[in-house]
């Protein structure tokens, strides 16, 4: 007996879904005993897309035609954003249809009430496809190491960001001309924000450290930068000092709490996360007992993404075929708790601090005052040679300081005259 399927959305995850359920059919039937068969696909636009399955699939610009269809068992999610969607999910739950969705957005502020709802109602929701599409990292931390206790995650989970800083690393290139690019290629959308200023990661994150650490965490409560303002000269600087730049994902359990960021950072040139460059994605987990293990892939694009959607469409498929009465949650955890992580101005680390300054005697004396006022040493001042004297970048690399008076050091030093724009600030990451 078959098990059907209605996909609501043919943006690229949509139409991936729809090329692997169709085109490798044979394998999928072979894996579960039995086929995985589209019933219906919806999108506003979907009597002028070509679309590569049988004349008898049904196709409606209604999604509700979908989840209302009483030969439909499972419900694909793949527009995205969080109100429509929202609705499809409710929707299908509501009449007793599992979903697999790849909206990270969405779960990330609304997983644990949609799987609450979906437990209620004896079905199931997956997520798979919401964090780093072609890594199984979902699978990963629900079932793969769930023996272990996670002390430490590091993600590299923003492909687009990614791909600009290590554009910027290779070319030597400014931050606008390397996004232009980025656009050009299809990394990057007309409008990168998600994508630059961290949020798109930042709601990756909020789900991995839930499944991780067991805490229903908003994407509000992590402390997140964008990399707008990493320059070239930010490289040159981070290779003198053994050191690379990246849009670093950091969830850290302390004995006073649990750390979580995304902004960008330095991090050893032999860390294994500082060969991770274009579009890929990777997570980094320790483990209490089971230490270190590593997960590298593609972190977005139709095809590893749909892989991950018709990976959880057959999870859940075996089991409205086999019934399953414990269901593991896509949270790994049956319950999550509700906690605030620590606030980042308590962390304690070394810090890269770049100036760009107009060039006058006592600058450096001026702030090194500024920062032992603040109890924070320094380690280096570093200076590459440069002709303008107008526009002059060099860097002062901290002893482990907390970010408090970090932050407070650069708001007194940001009304000094020889400044021509405020101090950037990243964080030197250790214990890779």
């Amino acid at each position: 007996m078959e098990v059907t399927v209605g996909l609501i959305g043919l943006g690229n995850v949509g139409q991936g879904t729809l090329q692997i359920l169709t085109e490798n059919a044979k394998s999928i039937t072979e894996k579960l005993g039995f086929p995985l068969t589209v019933k219906a696909v919806c999108s506003r636009t979907v009597e002028s897309k070509k679309i590569a399955c049988p004349s008898s699939v049904i196709r409606t610009v209604n999604w509700r035609e979908v989840v209302a269809h009483p030969g439909i068992d499972i419900v694909v999610e793949a527009i995205g954003g969080t109100a429509t969607a929202r609705s499809i999910i409710e929707g299908a739950l509501g009449q007793r249809k599992s979903v697999v969705t790849a909206n990270k957005e969405l779960m990330a502020l609304r997983g644990a009430e949609l799987w609450s709802l979906a437990n209620a109602n004896g079905v199931n929701i997956a997520m798979e496809a919401s964090v780093a599409g072609g890594i199984p990292i979902h699978t990963v931390l629900r079932e793969g190491i769930a023996g272990d206790k996670v002390v430490e995650l590091y993600g590299i989970l923003n492909g687009t960001s990614n791909f600009i800083l290590t554009e910027i690393e290779k070319s030597k290139a400014a931050f606008d001309s390397v996004l232009a690019e980025a656009q050009q290629l299809g990394y990057a959308e007309a409008d990168p924000s998600a994508d630059v200023d961290g949020l798109d990661a930042r709601s990756k994150l909020a789900i991995l450290a839930a499944l991780a650490f067991g805490e229903d965490l908003k994407p509000s409560d992590i402390y997140t930068e964008g990399i707008r303002r990493v320059m070239p000269v930010d490289f040159q600087y981070a290779h003198q000092l053994k050191h690379t730049i990246r849009l670093l994902c950091l969830a850290r359990q302390t004995e006073d709490g649990l750390v979580l960021s995304v902004r960008p950072s330095l991090i050893p040139r032999d860390a294994i996360l500082a060969n991770v460059t274009g579009a890929y994605n990777a997570i980094w987990i320790r483990g209490l007992y089971g230490e270190d293990t590593f997960y590298y892939g593609r972190g977005a694009g139709s095809k590893p993404t749909g892989v991950a959607v018709v990976s959880d469409l057959m999870r859940v498929a075996r089991e409205i075929r086999f019934g399953s009465p414990d269901r593991v949650s896509p949270f790994a955890h049956e319950r999550l708790g509700a906690y605030k992580p620590l606030p980042i101005p308590t962390q304690k680390l070394p810090y890269y601090l770049r100036f760009r300054v107009e060039d006058k005697a006592g600058i450096i004396a001026t702030l090194a005052t500024i920062l032992a006022k603040h109890n924070i040493g320094i380690d280096a001042v570093l200076q590459l040679p440069r002709e303008d004297w107008r526009d002059l970048p060099f860097v002062v690399t901290t002893e482990p300081a907390r970010e408090q008076a970090i932050r407070d050091a650069l708001i007194e030093i940001r009304s000094a005259d020889f400044l021509i724009e405020p101090p950037f600030a990243m964080p030197m990451q250790r214990g890779f």
